[in-house]
């Protein structure tokens, strides 16, 4: 078979009960395809394996399920590599061994085990572009997306005979017939209790290779798989064929609705595909000055609204935060600091320190003077401060409460920054002419904050509380010590950038300082390295949350968790320090993160040691599938065509005497994906989530959250 015939993503499902000859048939079909080659039934076995090495109770469920979460599992998808690992011991041979085959369907008989089996079975499925995968459950359970799934089968005689042949192969030894009979049905009967592998099931191909030898049996494989291509091919061409007119249809009927300017824009090009541009984010704007020349009142000002705390007192503004603005529709963030003051001590002088932090991370800088009492010394120090930091400033002259007093203004040309603005931060005075000045020292994006990129490695953000081993996190990732780790919570003040190899391919991780406690709370350093954390998970595109497993999960986790849903990154949850639990703590935590973080239940979970390193090769997967759901793009049709099937099945419940419908959705970007939906009426929040769940459950989109947003528009009057 050519590539050309491949599909985009090949799974090919091959099922069947004991001595159909899965195994060889598959691996022989995978080297065909030069596909990867998945074998199921040893994931099976290796737990066997394990539980008879820790001479655990393989009826007890519990126990089996607990032993297989503290192991370490490598298995190959080499069709020529049969390798398996089990906690670093090589047990390829011990696997195929009677006593493990003896336990085998007692095992797979569990269903928590196979529960927990499947997710790590399409975990490796997603991994590759082309696989062949097999075992007793694949094409109903496993993979019953497959474009492929065959049930390969034989009669009984047959497939004795062939698992005899097995045994020879194994042991040089001749099997009794009648004890192999009787493996073989009671085999059946187990594994016929978790899953019916004799019949096929809907839309899979039965291959009986009954009067077939092994090469034959592979021909007939090959055939079964162009076929289904093929036919599939066709399928999802009539499929999207028929998406497109019906989509064309409704959005033809939505020119009898009001729209805006904006929604005509918006809905131009809705057959084109979707561009990934670039994330712009606002520029940011320091506040800075001497104790008490009012530098939050105009904070306040600016802004609209009281949020900066004032009072008569200089140094009041220790607890700081950032707050978003807008100026004649530009966005942008202004930084409130603490009074700088020069030769200043004790906590006046690590105030003056993270004043000169926040400058750092500026893209301009607004310097506010008290024009009432003109330049002092610490007006000078500070203008000396600023122009070694070589940033745009534009210089404040506050308090100029009437027109007679600009002249002092004027005064302050001596300071060599240029134009004096007058404002008074109380009355509004000035304000406008103030913000025009630095809407024209202001980028169109911030320097600090940059780009969201679209190429090169993947940025991925290393979030937590303080003291949840990030840093060591990092350092286990990148093979060597990179970053300070030390005991002490905090160590970690600035993002640090790493470019780590990992999973064939380079990755810029960036270590953060651990959030303590709400931003509008934090102060001094804690709270600049915050605001330096916030803006690190802003040029991300993947946050990985750190929680610890030691620990009962707190008020703060949720808020972490919540900052990196609220900055639109992609998400994954790693549960830090799971070699520590004993069986009752991870009981309490699997109860805790299904309370908890139940609402982002969608993200994919990592259990991790950051100190030694354990399943850190779980990491790269999850980042894989969480990233891939981020940048996905729904055509407009399919899209259309799934609401279509969803508002019919579940109509949107009736609201005072009206019933809301949906008239034509689309996304409008990714990176995450958002999408708008075209209402006659407003949607209920709990139809939203519904119409978010069921996007998750159709399409994926698992490890990114979901915007969807409403126009809601009226039909035109006949008279238009």
């Amino acid at each position: 078979m050519t590539e050309e015939n491949l599909a985009e993503h090949l799974v090919i499902a091959i099922d069947g009960p004991s001595g159909s000859g899965k195994s060889s048939v598959s691996k022989a079909v995978a080297r065909a395809l030069d596909a990867a080659y998945l074998d199921t039934g040893a994931m099976y076995r290796a737990v066997a394996w394990l539980c008879l090495d820790q001479e655990l109770d393989t009826a007890n469920e519990e126990a089996v399920l607990e032993g297989l979460r503290d192991a370490e599992f490598s298995i190959s998808t080499d069709p020529d590599d049969e390798a398996v690992e089990v906690n670093s011991n090589l047990i390829t041979e011990a696997i195929r061994s009677t006593e493990v085959t003896s336990v085998v369907s007692e095992i797979a008989a569990h269903l928590q085990v196979r529960a927990f089996l499947v997710q790590a079975q399409q975990e490796i499925i997603a991994e590759h572009p082309a696989i062949v995968v097999e075992g007793r459950d694949i094409t109903t359970v496993v993979a019953p997306d497959a474009p492929v799934r065959i049930l390969l089968t034989a009669d009984e005689a047959t497939r004795m005979s062939r698992r005899g042949l097995q045994i020879v192969e194994q042991t040089d030894q001749l099997p009794d017939q009648e004890l192999l009979r009787e493996q073989v049905k009671d085999r059946d009967a187990k594994d016929a209790q978790v899953n019916e592998f004799m019949v096929a099931a809907d839309g899979v191909v039965t291959v009986d290779s009954t009067d077939l030898n092994f090469e034959e049996t592979v021909e007939a494989v090959l055939a079964v798989v162009n076929e289904q291509l093929s036919n599939s091919a066709q399928r999802v061409e009539l499929e999207d064929e028929s998406d497109h007119k019906r989509a064309q249809i409704l959005r033809e009927h939505l020119g009898d609705y009001e729209l805006e300017p904006e929604d005509e824009v918006l809905l131009a090009d809705w057959e084109d595909d979707l561009e990934l541009v670039p994330e712009k984010i606002p520029p940011v704007l320091a506040v800075v000055g001497r104790p008490n020349v009012g530098k939050s009142t105009l904070v306040n000002r600016i802004l609209g609204r009281r949020e900066a705390v004032v009072e008569d007192v200089p140094g009041v503004t220790r607890d700081r935060v950032s707050y978003p603005a807008e100026w004649n529709g530009r966005e942008f963030t202004m930084v409130d600091t603490g009074g700088w003051e020069q030769d200043a001590k004790g906590i006046h002088r690590r105030v003056a320190e993270q004043a000169e932090m926040a400058v750092d991370v500026a893209d301009a800088v607004l310097f506010v003077v008290d024009a009432t009492v003109g330049a002092t010394a610490t007006d000078e120090a500070v203008v000396r401060m600023l122009r070694r930091k070589k940033k745009p400033i534009i210089l404040a002259a506050n308090k100029i409460d009437d027109f007679h007093q600009e002249p002092e203004a004027a005064a302050l040309w001596g300071l060599g920054l240029g134009t004096p603005y007058p404002v008074s931060a109380i009355h509004g005075r000035g304000t406008a002419d103030l913000l025009d000045a630095v809407m024209e020292e202001l980028p169109e994006q911030s320097a600090y904050g940059g780009l969201v990129p679209t190429g090169g490695p993947r940025r991925v953000a290393l979030i937590g509380r303080p003291n949840v081993g990030k840093s060591s996190l990092l350092n286990k990732l990148a093979g060597e010590e990179r970053v300070v780790v030390d005991d002490i919570a905090g160590t970690t003040r600035d993002p640090v950038d790493e470019l780590v190899e990992l999973g064939d391919q380079t990755w810029r991780f960036v270590d953060t300082a651990g959030i303590r406690r709400r931003q509008h709370m934090a102060h001094g350093a804690e709270y600049y390295a915050s605001l330096r954390t916030q803006t690190a998970l802003d040029r991300a595109e993947v946050a990985v949350v750190l929680i610890a497993a030691d620990q009962v999960i707190s008020e703060q986790d949720v808020r972490i968790v919540q900052l990196a849903l609220d900055s639109g990154r992609a998400l994954v949850l790693a549960i830090n320090k799971w070699d520590l639990l004993d069986d009752e703590r991870r009981k309490f935590l699997e109860r805790e993160i299904e309370q908890d973080l139940s609402f982002v239940d969608w993200a994919p979970r990592v259990n991790i040691s950051a100190a030694t390193g354990w399943h850190k090769d779980k990491l790269v997967p999850a980042l894989e599938t969480a990233l891939e759901s981020w940048d996905k793009r729904l055509p407009t049709a399919k899209l259309n065509a799934f609401l279509g099937e969803l508002v019919a099945a579940h109509p949107h419940p009736v609201r005072g005497g009206k019933q809301p419908r949906i008239l034509f959705g689309t996304q409008v970007s990714a990176r995450p994906p958002k999408f708008v939906l075209f209402t006659t009426g407003f949607l209920d929040p709990q139809y939203r989530r519904f119409i978010t769940r069921r996007l998750r459950e159709t399409f994926g989109f698992k490890g990114t959250p979901i915007e969807i947003g409403m126009r809601v528009r009226e039909r035109r009057s006949r008279n238009d």
